[in-house]
């Protein structure tokens, strides 16, 4: 009789692990959502196209005359609808359900959202600080380059 017993509850865990699986995905799921919601990056996404066009245009100043179209490619593929399962599931990639909670009540705090609010424009700065030093060592990039043949 005992055998019967483990046997379906070992059939009744194998059977249900997927379901307890989808539940657990879901809910990490939505915690991750509702990090990324609480840090507005729904909201943020047309500030980072924008800052996205201005960099190409810096980098390439003959596209100026095309600058509206850029924006609207731009701005066409890079909104949450178009981004959220993707961010969603990098997020979830990276971190735990219980980290992604922690992260949620840090940015739900005044720090967090100053974070929040400052994070974007120094990163920003930080990748045209490294674009400025790369494109000003250009020359030796190229001497390292044509020594290695």
């Amino acid at each position: 009789m005992r055998m019967i017993q483990y046997v379906c509850l070992l059939t009744m865990a194998l059977v249900l692990h997927p379901c307890v699986a989808l539940g657990d995905a879901h809910s990490h799921r939505q915690a991750a959502e509702n990090l990324l919601l609480v840090m507005e990056v729904d909201k943020s996404l047309p500030k980072i196209a924008d800052q996205v066009v201005e960099t190409q245009l810096q980098q390439n100043p003959q596209l100026a005359s095309q600058r509206d179209i850029l924006q609207k490619f731009i701005t066409k593929y890079l909104h949450w609808e178009s981004v959220k399962e993707e961010t969603i599931s990098a997020y979830t990639q990276e971190f735990t359900e219980p980290e992604l909670k922690q992260l949620t009540e840090f940015y739900q705090s005044p720090l967090g959202k100053k974070a929040n609010e400052k994070m974007p424009k120094l990163m920003f700065i930080a990748g045209q600080l490294g674009l400025k030093k790369a494109q000003a060592n250009q020359a030796e990039l190229q001497q390292m380059l044509n020594s290695s043949r």
